[in-house]
């Protein structure tokens, strides 16, 4: 509905690129909470469907212990960025409003099933660990391929979406600045993207090895008991 009201009135919704300082940091964070939504979800995700039980065990490790909801949090962050990207900074506040609307109510409802089904455990958790938006003393706390773990099998099942999200809005975001600066501008953007996709690339070899050494170490820790 976003992109195509959007499309529908790009005048309204629409940034007009510029040559402004501030215009390339949004397009820069707005890139990085992309991408690392992305990594948060896929976390998420493929840390559930290994370690649920099909819903029933109550999850309490990995990306659940940065947030109760990082597969929300990282809708919020690729949601975040696709808007500091393409749109105007009004936006923002639009797309707050309809996340509250859409996710937050939907949380609720999910936390009352949870407390239902884990009476003793949940009421802990919740006080433990924050809803969605981690605290810095969490983040700081361990190692990142504690808290996100990943495998190349998760990341296989959701290139599809990941690729499909960033090309879209790159090619949105290339669009408006080759019609307003023409392609010799265009270039050094070009080059800031590139590196940072590159380093999603590092950041997503750090998360599979760092996982890949915790599960070995865990599991020669097992045979030596």
């Amino acid at each position: 509905m976003a992109v195509l009201s959007a499309a529908a009135f790009p005048s309204i919704f629409m940034r007009h690129s510029s040559i402004d300082p501030w215009e390339e940091v949004l397009e820069i964070f707005g890139i990085a909470f992309i991408l690392l939504g992305q990594v948060i979800r896929v976390s998420a995700r493929g840390y559930k469907a290994e370690n649920s039980s099909q819903g029933a065990a109550l999850i309490q490790n990995g990306p659940y212990t940065l947030v109760r909801n990082p597969m929300y949090l990282g809708i919020f962050l690729i949601g975040l960025g696709i808007v500091l990207m393409l749109f105007k900074w009004w936006v923002i506040c639009l797309f707050l409003l309809v996340f509250i609307i859409r996710y937050i109510l939907l949380i609720f409802k999910e936390e009352k099933k949870l407390l239902s089904m884990f009476p003793a455990d949940y009421p802990d958790y919740q006080k433990k660990v924050p809803r969605i938006l981690p605290s810095i003393h969490i983040i700081l706390q361990k190692d990142m391929s504690e808290y996100l773990p990943m495998k190349l099998s998760w990341l296989k099942k959701e290139i599809g979406s990941i690729s499909a999200v960033l090309l879209v809005t790159l090619l949105m975001e290339s669009w408006e600045d080759i019609k307003n600066e023409g392609w010799g501008v265009y270039r050094e953007e070009v080059l800031t993207i590139i590196i940072t996709i590159i380093l999603f690339i590092l950041l997503l070899l750090y998360l599979s090895m760092g996982t890949k050494n915790g599960m070995e170490n865990g599991s020669s820790k097992s045979k030596s008991n």
